[in-house]
């Protein structure tokens, strides 16, 4: 019977080399948040030579001091993936987990059919790079594609505090279990022949990897589930508020019309200081009452008389150059998620702005080139972080709020259209494009 040779353990600086790699795909993979080439390439030569010296240099240690040794490389990756990919300390983590896992089934992969080969087939141990070059590259391909796959699109779910805990356990169970024959040859679970070492490795990496997987396919699928429904509940809204406005502004003409009369009766008063204080008040109450915005777009008219009040109760001063009638071919509903979400988070910053005088928000529809082009913008006393083509909310609760901003573009993008934010100065600026529709 074969018993656990020399050939058992997977030499170290094949494990660099699968840790480096699997760490590396990552740039290729989550989308504007890495360092850009020239600092990637660099900080990954660094890695992969400190990596590869700690790992040949530790590889006669007393296996006591194994786990502790694997725990400074796996701290190494962390350090890289944290600082290459600008991940927070939860984002890093999981892609170390992901990482880990995928270098070790690379490693014990091909070392498994590199042992194999060369206990039953004579295999000389210098085309043992070549197997690497074509197992590691078959590996990293299979996992860039599933996890471009699941990082598509601009923005993908983020994985918090409460969510890291499964992959960890997934983790480190799978590390464990697959190296338990490796570390303690002599218990119940631990294999004697060097061949059901290799099965155990391999198969147990890749379980693992099969369930951190599917973990984060199922977690994407619910956080995108509630993303729709918080955007659609969001777009809801906005359409029962213009709808709800557009009651207002029924019961307010009809208001404005009597008014009307009123006056002309009030004209044919004989006491002329009476008629003139009648006259006079009633005027300013038509005033406050009367629609003024013409945009050419009775939704749109709406939607920013509906703001008007607020605007002018915190002092802000609204600019537009407007011509509505372009976003005609446009659902009522879709012109309440664009315009109203977009004055609404400009209302809500400005309100924040200490000096009233910069209080300011500027918009303009018009038509460029076969393109509806819409720009809102505001002024912004603070700089805006930009991730993943969307602004970073401020807000605490950092799950439940940013709809807005995504509602827009998926209002944008169902017309074919494109959305861009970001600061121009002290300006927060939203551009929208969407091409002409017949």
């Amino acid at each position: 019977m074969e018993v656990i040779g020399e050939l058992t353990d997977i030499p170290r600086l094949y494990t660099a080399v699968a840790e480096c790699l699997a760490c590396a795909l990552y740039w290729f993979v989550l989308p504007e948040r890495k360092k850009k080439l020239p600092e990637y390439l660099l900080w990954t030569a660094a890695f992969f030579i400190i990596d590869a010296l700690w790992l040949s240099a530790t590889d006669n240690v007393p296996i006591q001091m194994w786990i502790p040794c694997m725990l400074i490389a796996v701290g190494m990756m962390y350090l890289y993936l944290k600082t290459v990919m600008q991940q927070d300390r939860t984002g890093a983590l999981y892609l170390t987990l992901k990482a880990l896992l995928a270098a070790e089934f690379m490693a014990s992969f091909e070392w498994q059919l590199e042992s194999y080969g060369r206990l039953y087939m004579h295999m000389k141990p210098e085309w043992g790079w070549f197997l690497l070059i074509v197992v590691y590259g078959l590996s990293a391909a299979v996992i860039l594609y599933a996890e471009r796959d699941m990082y598509k699109g601009k923005q993908h779910p983020q994985i918090g505090r409460k969510e890291i805990g499964a992959p960890v356990v997934i983790a480190i169970a799978s590390f464990a279990a697959s190296n338990l024959s490796f570390i303690m040859p002599n218990t119940p679970f631990s294999a004697g022949m060097v061949m059901d070492i290799y099965n155990i490795r391999t198969l147990v990496d890749l379980a693992g990897i099969a369930f951190i997987y599917a973990y984060q396919s199922r977690f994407f699928e619910l956080a995108m589930e509630r993303e729709l429904a918080s955007i659609n509940t969001m777009l809801r809204a906005q359409y029962d508020h213009y709808r709800s406005y557009q009651e207002t502004i029924r019961l307010i003409n009809i208001k404005y019309h009597d008014l009307k009369h009123q006056i002309a009766g009030l004209r044919t008063e004989t006491d002329p200081q009476k008629r003139s204080e009648w006259i006079d008040t009633l005027t300013a109450e038509l005033e406050s009452y009367k629609p003024e915005t013409q945009t050419g777009n009775q939704v749109l008219d709406g939607i920013i008389d509906q703001k008007m009040p607020q605007i002018r109760r915190h002092g802000i001063r609204f600019t537009r150059v407007i011509d509505g009638k372009i976003l005609n071919f446009m659902h009522v509903m879709d012109i309440c998620t664009i315009f109203g979400n977009a004055l609404d988070n400009a209302i809500e910053t400005l309100i924040l702005t200490e000096a009233r005088e910069k209080r300011l928000i500027h918009m303009s529809v018009s038509m460029k080139k076969q393109f509806v082009c819409i720009e809102i913008s505001n002024y912004c006393d603070h700089p805006v972080k930009v991730e993943d083509g969307f602004p970073v909310t401020t807000k605490k609760d950092k799950q439940n709020h940013g709809f807005g901003v995504k509602s827009i573009a998926y209002t944008a993008e169902k017309y074919g259209g494109t959305v861009s934010f970001g600061m121009e100065q002290e300006l927060f600026v939203i551009k929208i494009i969407i091409p002409q529709q017949n």
